[in-house]
């Protein structure tokens, strides 16, 4: 703590930036050993949709397609617990929805095949593209926005961090060999705009108190606006926290991974917005004149009654 129950933030800058750097180089050497277990959205692939008479047994259902040869199922409930969804690689022109319901019908006679969807590679693959390019335009609005509303110094920070929170999500996929889908993939937009969110309300008190406070360090008046908005920002990453727990656990298996993305995303969103984006001001050496207002708008604002 410093001075008038101000937290020093920027004290643990140094710890936390070599934090960052740490979890940034782990997550790119992920990339480029293990990469990221794409799902059938990107490479490809067939989707089963069977129909039980009563309540199905994931456990069961894996098991016994794992035994018939089927390698790396996934299975799910899709809907209620008497529909289930299958995703695996193979074209269902081969004979494979047909080889999967019989697997299937050896312990259960009564399963019924409800429909075959199949995703070519070409489609996996404009998929992939598409993805990273909306993520990239993503940063590049956010860029611009933010240079316009506060300051440059303010955008690259806010690019660095949402940088950093994108870099470090898709490496907690690449680790931990959690399939990467389209439903991640809209976890990871959401985790943008999420920690844009965080970062823009802490700028904004950062700009008016540099304004307003008679204060010449530059890190003390951070600090200062980092302690002011930190119950804002605690109160909303837990209740987001409590909402995306309650999908995890009740949500089904289908947004487990949905759930789990934005459940890291929260965590290092809610860091970034601390110590990443405030650091970077830092680092740039950020001055009040910086955000001090023009002559024309200090005489518009002494002008006001």
């Amino acid at each position: 703590m410093i001075t008038d129950s101000v937290v020093n933030f920027m004290g643990q800058r140094k710890v936390a930036f070599i934090l960052s750097i740490f979890l940034i180089i782990g997550s790119i050497v992920s990339f480029g050993t293990k990469g990221l277990v794409l799902g059938l959205d990107f490479t490809g692939g067939t989707q089963i949709e069977v129909g039980y008479q009563e309540s199905a047994n994931l456990i069961d259902i894996r098991a016994q397609l794992t035994k018939a040869g089927f390698e790396a199922p996934v299975v799910v409930h899709f809907g209620s617990e008497r529909d289930v969804l299958i995703r695996m690689q193979g074209k269902p022109e081969s004979g494979l929805s047909d080889a999967v319901l019989q697997a299937l019908q050896t312990n259960q006679p009564n399963v019924v095949l409800r429909r075959v969807d199949f995703v070519g590679p070409q489609v996996g693959e404009e998929l992939r593209e598409d993805g990273g390019l909306g993520m990239l335009v993503a940063l590049l609005v956010v860029m611009m926005y933010i240079a316009i509303r506060f300051q440059y110094k303010f955008s690259l920070g806010a690019v660095v961090a949402l940088a950093h929170d994108v870099i470090i999500t898709l490496g907690f996929f690449s680790v931990t060999g959690l399939e990467f889908d389209l439903t991640v993939l809209a976890a990871v937009l959401a985790v943008i705009g999420y920690s844009l969110n965080d970062t823009i309300v802490v700028s904004d008190r950062i700009r008016e108190n540099l304004r307003l406070l008679r204060i010449s360090n530059i890190e003390t008046v951070i600090n200062k606006s980092l302690t002011q908005t930190l119950g804002r920002t605690l109160v909303t990453s837990l209740t987001t926290l409590l909402v995306l727990v309650s999908l995890f656990l009740f949500g089904g298996e289908l947004i487990h991974n949905f759930a789990i993305a934005l459940i890291v995303g929260v965590f290092i969103g809610t860091y970034s917005s601390i110590y990443v984006a405030s650091n970077m001001l830092l680092t740039l050496g950020l001055q009040r004149e910086d955000l001090m207002p023009s002559e024309k708008e200090d005489a518009e604002i002494n002008e006001l009654p």
